[in-house]
């Protein structure tokens, strides 16, 4: 016997948020399966948050920082990033969330779904074209970054402890890793 998993297309998803069916749930939707969010521990909680303001403080006016809320993928996903950071569009995001033409990179904090994180997540943010993507490892206290797309997959991958980080986007700003990681 052959299992075959139904797939949700963006559209679906929407039209079970708009009708309430999903608003007890913490859930995102990665290449057509709706996924169950792992809860929020305090650290994770805690570090997001203040990177977030680190990073809303370090690049004013050139992005717009957004916390676990949704970005909309064209390989079917729309993953909910602790910290996306993404192009200055004001209004715009009232018709659409962000798109991969509009994000500069996202950052995952990860303890319990690392795994995900790590291998799963990377791939769909590689596929649809994000440039850069970074991984707090909430368990070694390390950034994971993820660079260089080749073949639909990032090619580079980084592991920093401390020190500096220039993003892609914004090679002339240093992003101090002890503040991403909380350390």
């Amino acid at each position: 016997m052959t299992v075959t998993i139904a797939k949700w297309t963006i559209d679906d998803y929407h039209r079970m948020i708009q009708a309430g069916i999903l608003s007890d749930r913490k859930v995102e939707l990665l290449q057509g399966e709706i996924i169950e969010m792992s809860p929020e521990g305090e650290p994770h909680a805690y570090c997001s948050h203040e990177a977030s303001e680190y990073l809303t403080n370090l690049l004013g006016d050139l992005a717009t920082i957004r916390q676990a809320k949704p970005i909309t993928l064209p390989n079917a996903s729309e993953p909910e990033p602790d910290i996306s950071v993404v192009q200055r569009l004001g209004r715009e995001y009232l018709l659409h969330h962000p798109y991969p033409e509009n994000i500069f990179w996202v950052i995952e904090y990860a303890n319990s779904s690392l795994e995900k994180d790590l291998e799963i997540k990377s791939k769909i943010y590689a596929e649809a074209g994000i440039l850069e993507y970074w991984v707090v490892n909430l368990r070694k206290l390390n950034l994971v970054v993820f660079r260089d797309i080749l073949d639909g997959e990032y090619a580079t991958k980084q592991t920093l402890i401390t020190g500096t980080i220039q993003p892609l986007a914004f090679p002339d700003i240093s992003v101090a890793v002890d503040q991403i990681i909380n350390k």
